[in-house]
């Protein structure tokens, strides 16, 4: 009898805590921003007011405690949700982690520097709700829009790369850059596999992905500028550019990583010839002995460049950034060889010496990622 009493007492309960997933979700990438946190989410609870919303802080580990303080606000109010990525790093995985983490109707993906303006969010959601858009993009171009919160380098680097991005994808928005967006969660999950985890500026990958299938609309607001923290650009960003603007001009037929990989062994080769150079001029070394210190201190940097930019997902440290720096050496030496003999191999058939060596190049290259990635970083 008690048994029975219990369980008619706690029944109502149960039906009482479940409720249908938000209307809305506002995805946060956040890394140092401890101080931001509690800002924004007073600003979108007075913005939302009567939406049925709440906000995901992806946190990748930062040292300042973000994610202990997004979990504080978490324990007050349950529409603020905290994932706290360990090993993993990169604002583009940051936000598709977030997007796919929620059930809402509707997501929306935002800076934590309180420099995009919270009360577009409402007009996002009205163009979203109308049903005859499936993205709405914050743009900085157009109208009374500004970009008045940029300064110095990351005015320049906006500039540039927002015509690059229009002018070679040919995509048609007047911020592709933007990092201020809400789009349908079905539009995510059937383009999430083409999206990239890496670089920085996911709504640019959405788009070329979609290649014209998304209705898009633009609305105008004014960047702010950064009150706390500093920003997060720096040239590891631009690696990332690039390495997606190559990506969707070949159709992603060449992955993401495998280009960030190359821009990476391109820098190895300038750091071998000058190392090349200061043992041969300046030390008097002989070539042979000098070629071999060149190449050693390469494939060094490669390695450290690799685990710092192309793999910071899954960066390596303290006795695993050894072992691995040690499998990457005897990786690359067969590379080496089998890029000599690849290439002797076709110049025999073929004695234009560029072929042959560019045929032995890409060979060598080929095996160093693919093994590399396989036996050093563990990647799929």
């Amino acid at each position: 009898m008690d048994r029975v009493l219990v369980e008619t007492k706690t029944a109502p309960l149960a039906r009482a805590s479940t409720r249908p997933a938000p209307e809305l979700t506002i995805v946060v990438p956040t890394f140092n921003e401890r101080t931001n946190v509690p800002l924004l989410v007073a600003r979108l609870q007075r913005t939302l007011d009567g939406v049925d919303w709440e906000v995901i802080f992806v946190d990748d580990n930062s040292p300042d405690g973000t994610a202990a303080a997004v979990r504080t606000l978490g324990e007050r109010d349950a529409r603020v949700r905290c994932i706290r990525r360990i090993g993993r790093r990169g604002l583009a995985g940051a936000c598709l982690e977030g997007m796919l983490a929620s059930q809402a109707r509707f997501v929306a993906v935002m800076d934590a520097d309180l420099q995009h303006d919270e009360t577009l969010l409402t007009d996002m959601l009205a163009r979203l709700r109308s049903g005859d858009v499936d993205l709405a993009v914050a743009s900085r171009y157009i109208g009374a829009g500004s970009a008045a919160g940029l300064a110095g380098r990351r005015a320049s680097y906006s500039r540039w790369s927002t015509e690059l991005a229009r002018r070679l994808l040919r995509v048609d928005l007047s911020d592709p850059m933007s990092g201020f967006f809400m789009l349908r969660r079905t539009a995510v999950e059937e383009r999430a596999p083409a999206l990239s985890s890496q670089g920085f500026k996911i709504l640019l990958d959405i788009v070329a992905s979609a290649r014209g299938a998304l209705r898009i609309a633009e609305l105008p607001y004014v960047f702010r500028e950064r009150q706390h923290g500093e920003s997060k650009l720096d040239a590891r960003s631009v690696l990332d550019f690039f390495a997606l603007m190559l990506a969707k001009l070949t159709n992603d037929a060449v992955s993401f990583r495998f280009l960030m990989y190359c821009l990476v062994g391109l820098t190895g080769v300038f750091t071998h010839m000058a190392i090349l150079t200061v043992a041969v001029d300046v030390a008097g070394m002989s070539f042979g002995p000098g070629q071999s210190v060149a190449t050693v201190v390469a494939i060094v940097w490669n390695f450290v460049l690799n685990n710092a930019v192309t793999y910071r997902d899954q960066r390596l440290a303290g006795w695993d950034f050894v072992t691995g720096l040690l499998r990457f050496e005897v990786i690359c030496a067969v590379g080496a060889i089998s890029n000599v003999g690849v290439a002797t191999w076709i110049y025999g058939f073929d004695p234009r010496w560029w072929l042959a060596g560019l045929a032995g190049a890409l060979m060598g290259a080929a095996w160093n990622y693919i093994v590399s990635a396989a036996f050093v970083w563990h990647a799929r």
